[in-house]
């Protein structure tokens, strides 16, 4: 399906260094683990200067339970005769290669499409991503938090049906556009990152392997020791541990270990502005861990492990963060 793109040029001198075009994607998935699935998936195709060329979007049958009905809309019934993966994997394809991929939160929508695209034995075509949100934070947009309708507010990009992965792909096209205008005006050096493929896959760990997590290459956003933040102490008091399957709870103490490929110090500013609490050290008190690499000999996933600490890795935990339950102040 194609879309009308603006024709008017620009004046604004553009970067040399930048990429030639850009793939903007939503997927909407049955969850947050390892074996989850795709559901539905939306990718606009946009020129080099962040123009429509043009828009796709289909249902995927998850060959399992559809998962969070209530957020994506999507049963089982309506995925019955929706196609597998490895059918829509070649159109896909089509319409990722050659470009950048850019999702807000992009290491989530990328890790769903790495595992889909190994599962199906066939080798997904992206090399680089964009994050819409480190994208805002190197702008040093306004914005009150780094969700989606923050940043679509911001440029008055109205939202008509959140969690539909067209949708939602629509509204960041048109939020992604003014952004890299902005970057462009401000000579900024776009926050790329690469992506490595996954050239294999089994929904079965291998004996002894975390049952959540396989094993990819992240790029290092932050080095292994930096120096601690004040932060005001969390309004909210802490429920207790995060149970598998369930939402975060306002006030829960969320601690990290090892490289992440959002930046740590975003990751953690999008962590206490949804009201959770970041925890510096594990403890019998912490609520959560949130790791990519789970099997490494670290303090914290040894004590993690010793104390009965659930741990996530970083996609899943960004897309919890979307859906944290509300909590009551504590008084004074």
């Amino acid at each position: 399906m194609s879309v009308d793109s603006t024709t008017d040029e620009s004046p604004t001198p553009w970067p040399a260094a930048y990429p030639d075009g850009y793939a903007v994607v939503d997927v909407e998935t049955t969850g947050l683990a390892r074996d989850d699935r795709i559901v539905s998936a939306a990718v606009y195709q946009l020129d080099a200067r962040g123009r429509v060329e043009d828009r796709w979007y289909t249902l995927v049958n998850p060959q399992r339970d559809p998962g969070p009905v209530w957020i994506h809309g999507l049963t089982s019934e309506v995925l019955a005769d929706a196609p597998l993966f490895p059918d829509i994997a070649g159109e896909l394809t089509k319409r990722l290669d050659g470009r950048v991929l850019v999702a807000h939160n992009a290491a989530f929508d990328w890790s769903m499409l790495a595992r889909e695209y190994a599962r199906a034995d066939v080798t997904a075509p992206v090399r680089q991503r964009l994050c819409t949100i480190a994208l805002s934070k190197e702008l040093r947009l306004p914005l009150p938090n780094h969700k989606l309708e923050s940043l679509a507010a911001h440029y008055g990009v109205v939202q008509e049906h959140a969690h539909h992965a067209l949708d939602d792909a629509r509204v960041l096209a048109e939020a992604f556009r003014p952004s890299l205008e902005l970057a462009a005006q401000s000579g900024l050096r776009l926050p790329l990152l690469a992506c490595q493929p996954l050239t294999e896959w089994s929904d079965t760990p291998a004996a002894g392997s975390p049952s959540f997590g396989y094993r990819p290459s992240y790029r290092p956003a932050s080095a292994s020791w930096r120096p601690s933040r004040k932060r005001q102490p969390c309004p909210y008091p802490n429920p207790g541990r995060y149970k598998e399957g369930e939402q975060l709870i306002q006030g829960m103490r969320v601690a990290f270990s090892g490289d992440t490929s959002i930046d740590r110090e975003l990751l953690e500013d999008r962590t206490v502005e949804a009201g959770l609490h970041v925890a510096t050290s594990v403890s019998r008190l912490t609520s959560l861990l949130v790791t990519n690499d789970p099997g490494s000999p670290t303090s914290k996933s040894d004590r993690a492990r010793s104390y009965g600490t659930p741990v996530i890795d970083e996609a899943a935990f960004i897309q919890l963060l979307s859906h944290v339950l509300p909590a009551q102040r504590r008084e004074g």
